[in-house]
C-alpha cells in the first residue's frame, strides 16, 4: 500500500505564494502518473496539475496555467506544487494523487483513475 504524505498548505492573501510538497513511500518513478487534485466546498474534486514521472510531460488545469508548476524530485520521492499569483477561487482542499500505470482509460484529470491519495491539505486564498 502506497503512503502519500502532503505538506506546505495555508493561508495566503491573493497574488501569494504557496507549495505544497507530497511525500511518497514508493519510489516516485515507479509511480508512473502521479497528479494534484483540489476539492472547494459543495464542489467536485477537479484535476488541477498531473506529471508522467517517467519524463513524458506535464499537464494542466486551463484555470491555473501559467501560474502553478508541478513537478517531482524522485531522489526524495516527493512531488511538488509550486503555486504562484494565487487567487481566492484557489481556496480549495488539496489531495495529491498517483498511480503505478501512466496510461489508463479516462484523462489525468479523472479522479478515479488514481490508487493512491493523499490525506488533503486545505489551502486558503483571501482577497
Amino acid at each position: 500500500q502506497v503512503q502519500l504524505v502532503e505538506s506546505g498548505g495555508g493561508s495566503v492573501q491573493a497574488g501569494g505564494s504557496l507549495r505544497l510538497s507530497c511525500t511518497a513511500s514508493e519510489y516516485t518513478y515507479n509511480l508512473r502518473m502521479m497528479a494534484w487534485f483540489r476539492q472547494a466546498p459543495g464542489k467536485e474534486r477537479e484535476g488541477v496539475a498531473g506529471i508522467y514521472t517517467g519524463g513524458s510531460g506535464t499537464l494542466y488545469a486551463d484555470s491555473v496555467k501559467g501560474r502553478f508548476t508541478i513537478s517531482q524530485d524522485n531522489a526524495k520521492n516527493t512531488l511538488f506544487l509550486q503555486m504562484n499569483s494565487l487567487k481566492p477561487e484557489d481556496t480549495a482542499m488539496y489531495y495529491c494523487a498517483a498511480d503505478y500505470s501512466a496510461w489508463k482509460p479516462g484523462g489525468w484529470y479523472s479522479p478515479q483513475r488514481y490508487n493512491y491519495w493523499g490525506q488533503g491539505n486545505q489551502v486558503t486564498v483571501s482577497s
